[in-house]
């Protein structure tokens, strides 16, 4: 069964850190770019970040500068660090294949408060 656990998640003040982390199936994860998705409340589903097989990076312009996507292919797993959190990235993020998203993990909650 594929599946997608999201860890990492909490609460911080603007312009504090966080690091996600993503485990995947190996059988997807080995031959699919991966990304991280954020769904604030009201709001659509969004690609914030996604990383390919190779390691070539690609960021929404909301978060370039200020968060970092890796990959670990040995542990099958995909991290976001997140920098100089702002407001505005209050969200549920999840991480998924890129383009053609599988279903969905739980996410994790990231909370941007003082």
């Amino acid at each position: 069964q594929v599946q997608l656990v999201e860890s990492g998640g909490g609460l911080v003040q603007p312009g504090g850190s966080l690091r996600l982390s993503c485990a995947a199936s190996r059988s997807i994860f080995s031959i699919n770019a991966m990304g991280w998705y954020r769904q604030a409340p009201g709001k659509q589903r969004d690609l914030v970040a996604a990383i390919t097989t190779g390691g070539t990076t690609n960021y929404a312009d909301s978060v370039k500068g200020r968060f970092t996507i890796s990959r670990d292919n040995a542990k099958n797993t995909v991290y976001l660090q997140m920098n100089s959190l702002k407001r505005e990235d209050t969200a549920v993020y999840y991480c998924n294949v890129v383009p053609y998203p599988i279903p969905w993990g739980q996410g994790t909650q990231v909370t941007v408060s003082s």
